[in-house]
């Protein structure tokens, strides 16, 4: 699938393209200094958005929220094939705007007329000029989101496990990359418990797939590990209708750090880095959990089944002990849409974030301001909460129902 997106230096002299949509959009300022000829006014049919100057200290520095509402709703002409985003910032917000735009028009729809639009951003830096290496990182990291967003866009009838698998297998394959997968039954050999029995119910079987870049030199490991619950109906505590729609997105932690190991590698990644996909459909059938059910995951620890509907924290697990234990990952990362709860912490714009480093929970803040894409952490106190996973007759329960310790 094309991702119909090209980043390039501005400013260019084909910006009035007959039939092409443009948008300039920047902070008042920057957009105030721009010129143009009488020639370039007078075919001119742009939309201009101005980019707030001021912020609060927990939005993106380059107002990225500002610009993806702004693009949202802003109406192209009908039949508009070709859009042309001409962002004028400084070079320090460029890689933020720019992923902004790339993730505002959806690559996905089944609706008869659609055509997917060819978008074109031009970066125009006011204070330093980009180098050949930043369009190129530029034109990756867009084209990764585009496809991310893709992914967790289809639905589960046509993503399954299996083709999800496919899909991860064919990108390691276009990036020279070690794959690794074990599916169905292979996984309950191995010890992969969580995933196994997680999946188990599903139309198609559950799935591990990682894929490793390994660079000569590397003196460090780092692993991305994804929950990719390709559709959550709840399992036996089934969800209700309201809350039911929308789980074909439930994969999409997976989808996004397969985008994040796509960008680092095609940018050269000096040090050694996996992702692991822990891919599952929790789904119901005769054979799958049941409530006070105890399976053993890959760390050999046992859990009690208090919940079927907590089910990613259990495939993550199989997950994050292979990265630690059998591809020795110093650095972890793992990403999920792990529970409704998080919207009420920290809301709709702001990722919640738990971190066992207090530099590294520092830096992932600093890093979604500086990327437009926002965290905020957690409370990371283990030693007080572990308590609350007590179960009788396992090593650990998999949810609590609120009676907290």
């Amino acid at each position: 699938v094309e991702e119909r997106i090209c980043v390039v230096k501005g400013p260019t002299t084909d910006k009035f393209i007959k039939d092409n949509a443009i948008v300039f959009a920047g902070q008042s300022s920057m957009l105030r200094k721009l010129k143009f000829d009488t020639v370039m006014s007078a075919n001119m049919n742009g939309v201009f958005i101005a980019l707030p100057e001021r912020r609060s200290r927990y939005t993106s520095k380059a107002n990225t929220h500002v610009l993806a509402k702004e693009l949202k709703d802003t109406k192209l002409p009908e039949n508009c094939k070709d859009l042309r985003v001409i962002l004028v910032c400084q070079y320090e917000h460029a890689l933020a705007l720019v992923s902004s735009v790339a993730r505002t028009f959806p690559l996905y729809s089944r609706k008869k007329e659609f055509v997917p639009l060819n978008v074109v951003i031009e970066v125009v830096c006011m204070d330093k000029d980009l180098s050949a290496a930043d369009i190129s990182l530029l034109n990756d990291l867009a084209a990764a989101i585009r496809t991310t967003a893709r992914l967790v866009d289809t639905p589960a009838n046509e993503l399954t496990t299996d083709k999800y698998v496919e899909e991860a297998v064919a990108i390691g394959k276009n990036l020279g990359c070690k794959t690794t997968v074990i599916q169905g039954e292979d996984l309950l050999k191995k010890g992969f418990g969580g995933i196994y029995h997680v999946g188990k119910a599903g139309p198609t079987p559950p799935a591990f797939v990682v894929l490793s870049h390994e660079p000569t030199g590397a003196k460090d490991t780092f692993a991305l590990v994804g929950k990719g619950i390709m559709y959550d109906c709840g399992g036996m505590h089934i969800k209700t209708s309201t809350h039911m729609l929308g789980m074909k997105r439930d994969m999409a932690g997976s989808a996004a750090l397969l985008g994040a190991f796509v960008s680092l590698v095609k940018a050269k990644f000096t040090e050694k880095l996996h992702v692991c996909l822990c891919i599952a459909e929790n789904n119901i059938s005769p054979a799958a959990n049941k409530p006070d059910d105890v399976i053993t995951l890959l760390s050999g620890r046992t859990v009690e089944i208090t919940n079927t509907d907590a089910e990613g924290r259990i495939v993550l697990a199989d997950g994050v002990y292979y990265a630690k234990s059998v591809l020795k990952a110093k650095h972890i990362i793992n990403m999920a849409t792990l529970t409704g709860s998080q919207a009420y912490m920290t809301g709709k714009t702001h990722a919640a974030i738990m971190c066992s480093k207090e530099e590294s929970e520092g830096k992932m803040v600093t890093a979604g301001l500086n990327s437009g894409d926002l965290v905020h952490p957690m409370i990371y106190a283990p030693d007080m909460h572990a308590i609350d996973l007590y179960s009788p007759v396992a090593d650990m329960n998999n949810a609590n129902w609120g009676d907290v310790q």
